[in-house]
C-alpha cells in the first residue's frame, strides 16, 4: 500500500504557489490527491464591522486558525475525512457551509504561512517554497485582488505597503529555511509539476 504523503507548498503572495498546487493536484488526479488551502482557515471576523475587518492584518500568522488547520491536516494524514471552513474574501468572514475533504494518497497543503508553524511542518513529508521576484508578486496580487476579491487598486497597494511586505520579510521569507525544495515561480511550471508528481510517486512506493 502506498504511503500517504503530506506536501507543504509555501511562498510569498503572488509567487505562484497556488497555481503550482492546483496543477500538481490535477496532474496527480483527484482520486489520489486532496488540496488543503490555508486561505480557508482565516479566523471568522463576522462579529466585527466591515471596516474593522478590512483593517485586520491578514498576513500575520495570528490571523489564521492554525490549531484547526493543523488538527485537520493530522486527521487527513491519519485517514479521516474533515470539513474545512470556507472563507469569503469580499466580506472578510467565513462563508456558510464547509468543504468536504477526503483523505487521499497525497495531501497538498498550500498557503503563504504553511511553513511558519513548526507543528504543521512536522506533519509534512515534503516541504516546497515557491520563489518569485517582489515586483512580479505585487503585480500578480494586484490582478488577483481586484479581479477576484472585489478590491480597488488603492486598497491593494496600501495593504501591500502596510502589512503584506513587512509580514513577508518577517515570517514568510524566513520560512524557506524549512523547505526541502525551492522552486521558481516565474514562467511555465509544467516541467516542475511533472518532476514533482514523479518524485512524490517514487517516495510513496519506495520510502
Amino acid at each position: 500500500m502506498a504511503k500517504r504523503l503530506v506536501v507543504g507548498i509555501a511562498g510569498g503572495t503572488g509567487s505562484g504557489k497556488s497555481t503550482l498546487a492546483r496543477r500538481l493536484a490535477r496532474r496527480i488526479g483527484q482520486d489520489r490527491c486532496v488540496l488543503v488551502s490555508q486561505d480557508n482557515y482565516y479566523k471568522d471576523l463576522g462579529h466585527l464591522g466591515l471596516q474593522a475587518r478590512a483593517r485586520v492584518n491578514f498576513d500575520h500568522p495570528d490571523s489564521i486558525d492554525s490549531e484547526l488547520l493543523i488538527a485537520q491536516v493530522a486527521k487527513l494524514k491519519a485517514g479521516e475525512p474533515v470539513v474545512s471552513p470556507r472563507y469569503d474574501f469580499a466580506r472578510h468572514a467565513r462563508a456558510a457551509g464547509g468543504i468536504d475533504l477526503e483523505p487521499r494518497d497525497v495531501i497538498l497543503v498550500e498557503g503563504i504561512l504553511v511553513l511558519v508553524w513548526p507543528a504543521l511542518a512536522a506533519h509534512m513529508d515534503v516541504k516546497i517554497f515557491v520563489d518569485a521576484p517582489d515586483d512580479i508578486r505585487l503585480l500578480r496580487r494586484m490582478r488577483r485582488d481586484i479581479a477576484d476579491r472585489g478590491r480597488d487598486l488603492e486598497s491593494v497597494l496600501g495593504q501591500y505597503q502596510e502589512t503584506v511586505r513587512p509580514m513577508h520579510d518577517e515570517f514568510v521569507g524566513p520560512s524557506r529555511r524549512r523547505a526541502d525544495l525551492i522552486v521558481p515561480g516565474e514562467g511555465d511550471n509544467q516541467i516542475i509539476v511533472k518532476f514533482l508528481s514523479a518524485a512524490l510517486r517514487a517516495l510513496q512506493l519506495h520510502d
